[in-house]
């Protein structure tokens, strides 16, 4: 059977998504800002709208599409991030502004786009309280090109994709250094232990950082040019400003404007993420990417694990 899909946003995460199920034969519409006006039709019409906006654009268009929004229509979110004027995720903020009731899941895993637009195989987690929804969209998305596994953990697998951008740049930054294969997996070890923070922190799980939402992501977002997160932090370990950067790539970097948002709530929440500060500070020009490396290493010495 096959679905009418509308895709909020056609960014290039939008598009895939647009491609890759269209391909399965599921019937796809999608909309954006610059169609103008608000996708009233594409609601009606819709048996899943899928959400692929950039965080920024979340908040405003859950509340515009709160009194359009069809009862009992799904919504998949596929963002990724934590907005930061709000401190939450996307599919808090979605939560936030539809009406109660709305059944809702989320999408996070290891999926460059562009590898998936080649048809290159791929796992995701699809994340909902709604076991019922879960199997639905799995039974339905799955395909040959992108398999689904199901998960109850929402809020950690949010949380750790959103992270995992962060610790993403860090990774761009050593490998741009030439820090090391010691350096390099030091680091995401490190920061599997941030991402750690922040998921239990927000009410996730800590074993969700262990799969696709947490691990599989990060390790394919922290090793490939293809990541905008990844690719940015290379270029300010080779010198550019933050500016000339966004400039190279032309996109938005979800992990810059995570970062803020990260340490936002560790200030409320008595966290400690020494790898998410210096990535900060390289971003906001306050300390060079050398000096970074310089001040995690002489850290005050400590246990691995805390008791």
């Amino acid at each position: 059977m096959s679905l009418r899909i509308t895709v909020l946003g056609r960014g290039a995460w939008g598009r895939t998504l647009i491609d890759l199920w269209a391909a399965q034969g599921h019937h796809l519409r999608s909309w954006s800002r610059s169609d103008g006006g608000l996708p009233q039709g594409e609601l009606l019409q819709a048996d899943l709208v899928v959400s692929a906006v950039a965080m920024a654009g979340v908040a405003p268009l859950a509340c515009e599409l709160a009194p359009l929004w069809p009862h009992g229509l799904p919504l998949l979110s596929c963002s990724k991030g934590i907005d930061l004027s709000r401190l939450a995720t996307a599919s808090q903020l979605w939560q936030q502004g539809l009406p109660a009731g709305v059944r809702l899941a989320v999408l996070s895993g290891p999926n460059l786009a562009s590898e998936l637009q080649q048809g290159l195989p791929a796992a995701s987690t699809l994340a909902s309280r709604d076991a019922d929804l879960s199997h639905w969209l799995q039974h339905h998305l799955s395909g040959d090109c992108l398999r689904l596994y199901r998960h109850h953990d929402p809020l950690g697998s949010e949380a750790a994709g959103a992270l995992k951008n962060v610790i993403a740049i860090a990774a761009g930054i050593c490998d741009g250094l030439a820090l090391g294969a010691n350096a390099k997996a030091s680091l995401l070890c490190r920061g599997l232990v941030e991402m750690g923070q922040v998921v239990e922190g927000l009410g996730g799980e800590s074993t969700t950082l262990y799969g696709l939402a947490g691990m599989g992501d990060l390790l394919a977002t922290a090793n490939s040019r293809l990541s905008r997160n990844y690719s940015f932090g290379l270029m300010l370990a080779e010198g550019q400003t933050t500016a000339e950067a966004m400039t190279s790539i032309g996109a938005t970097v979800e992990g810059r404007f995570t970062v803020e948002a990260a340490l936002a709530l560790a200030r409320q929440q008595g966290w400690h993420l020494p790898i998410c500060e210096q990535v900060a500070a390289v971003i906001q020009a306050r300390r060079t990417p050398q000096d970074a490396v310089r001040a995690l290493m002489g850290r005050q010495l400590k246990a691995e694990v805390r008791p």
